[in-house]
């Protein structure tokens, strides 16, 4: 989740911690053998006979790398785990599932506020004893918070995401004389240049309204700054404020080029955002879109083209806008939490904060983790291991996703909220005033339904 490398800091030593977690956890978490220094070997933690059912909204090469890790928990501790496919917003799906009497014995939330709004709900156990000695041990302070109600200790962040990154094809750029923006008036005349050479700049994916979010918190975050970054999420501020004006402005002289965006607007809208990856690497050096903006689980999807990543695929930070002086950092995780308080939902939780289980699914590509004792060597490229070691490197220096800290109702709902209304301005670039007014009132709405519970 990070936009600039930054140099990484010095992580101080946690083997003892480490090593007596995985003693309490018996097997599901990496522990060192503190007179060699070598990993302690696993010691079986026996689960068997007991199901655990798991939630995600995960679909596709994301649900089958998910479901490795879950295979190699099952291996450990003989336990059966079945993957439970929901649907968005999870917190619907969940609160279902809860109201028939069969909720799953754990969820990944991809959201803050879905975590918090569970939370409210009395849906979500606290993490027990063996989860929260991992989370000491692997995690910086601001991720377990982040995972976090009321001091209480609930989340455990799985999968993170650097959502300030640009993805573009190498060809493109090296036939229109290209070269990688620092900032946006630079990508803005990039985009111009690649147009100018018979190929479409930007591909967006405009059909995932949660793409358009990420497009004006980076825009927003860096020209606003982090303070008022962290009062808009909290609604301290309101949607009609003038530094909203002015990320909406900035970003209209992207949208209200359509000559710019794959398909334009009417386009966009049409694209989910899987295929707004792969039109950007697909076709060699004359592909529907040259750049396309998003974090670096767009390997996942580049993967399934024939551009090598490091190579015909390579990656920038997003570009600074105004005067903030670096690039923006917004993130994102996906954390499991725990809906039944049995030592197969604890163990669970324990093994996913555990650098075993991260490692699993880094080798497999479009994955990022938060677990700061995770070797950068899991990683199956130098791309998204230098992504990687930034993001640790940056400690509790990040941004998170500023709608998935908001009511889900507003932050996190297909044709609602603020997805429906960028998605709306995405089609009209012209109407800021519109645009604020409907996105202050849909806020307005949601932050006074989730007060009251």
């Amino acid at each position: 989740m990070r936009t600039t490398l930054r140099p990484r800091k010095a992580v101080v030593s946690v083997t003892a911690l480490t090593a007596l977690a995985a003693l309490a956890l018996a097997g599901c978490g990496g522990g060192a053998d503190k007179d060699k220094g070598e990993p302690a070997p696993d010691r079986e933690l026996s689960l068997k006979g007991e199901k655990i059912e798991v939630a995600a909204v995960w679909t596709g090469p994301e649900q089958e790398n998910f479901t490795k890790v879950l295979k190699e928990f099952e291996k450990r501790t003989g336990a059966t785990v079945t993957f439970v496919p929901a649907q968005d917003p999870i917190v619907n799906f969940l609160g279902t599932k809860i109201a028939g009497g069969s909720p799953p014995d754990v969820a990944m939330l991809p959201q803050v506020g879905a975590i918090q709004q569970a939370a409210a709900q009395k849906w979500l156990k606290p993490a027990g004893p063996e989860a929260k000695a991992q989370l000491a041990a692997n995690y910086s302070r601001g991720w377990q918070e982040l995972g976090a109600v009321d001091g209480t200790q609930y989340g455990v962040y799985f999968k993170a995401a650097n959502k300030s990154l640009v993805w573009y094809n190498t060809a493109v750029f090296e036939n229109a004389g290209a070269s990688e923006p620092k900032t946006w008036k630079d990508f803005l005349g990039t985009a111009e240049t690649i147009s100018a050479s018979g190929v479409t700049p930007v591909s967006v994916g405009g059909a995932d309204g949660w793409t358009l979010t990420d497009w004006f918190e980076n825009v927003y975050l860096s020209q606003a700054g982090p303070a008022r970054y962290d009062q808009l999420a909290k609604h301290e501020i309101k949607w009609t404020d003038p530094s909203v004006t002015a990320a909406l402005k900035t970003l209209a002289e992207l949208f209200g080029k359509p000559s710019l965006i794959a398909g334009g607007a009417s386009g966009a809208l049409q694209t989910e955002y899987p295929a707004s990856v792969t039109q950007t690497f697909t076709g060699g050096d004359q592909p529907k879109g040259a750049m396309v903006f998003e974090g670096d689980f767009a390997a996942v999807n580049i993967a399934q083209t024939k551009a090598e990543i490091g190579k015909d695929a390579k990656v920038f930070p997003f570009p600074k806008v105004g005067d903030a002086g670096t690039s923006p950092v917004v993130t994102a995780g996906d954390a499991a939490v725990a809906l039944k308080d049995t030592k197969g939902a604890q163990a669970l939780l324990a093994f996913l904060a555990s650098p075993d289980a991260a490692k699993i699914w880094a080798a497999e590509g479009g994955f990022l983790s938060p677990n700061k004792n995770l070797d950068p060597a899991a990683y199956p490229n130098d791309v998204q291991r230098e992504i990687a070691k930034a993001l640790i490197g940056a400690g509790d220096d990040f941004r998170f996703d500023m709608s998935d800290q908001m009511p889900q109702s507003f932050g996190g709902t297909p044709g609602k909220g603020e997805w429906k209304a960028l998605q709306d301005f995405l089609k009209n670039p012209k109407d800021v005033t519109g645009t604020q007014a409907r996105l202050e009132a849909d806020a307005a709405k949601a932050y006074r339904s989730a007060a009251k519970g």
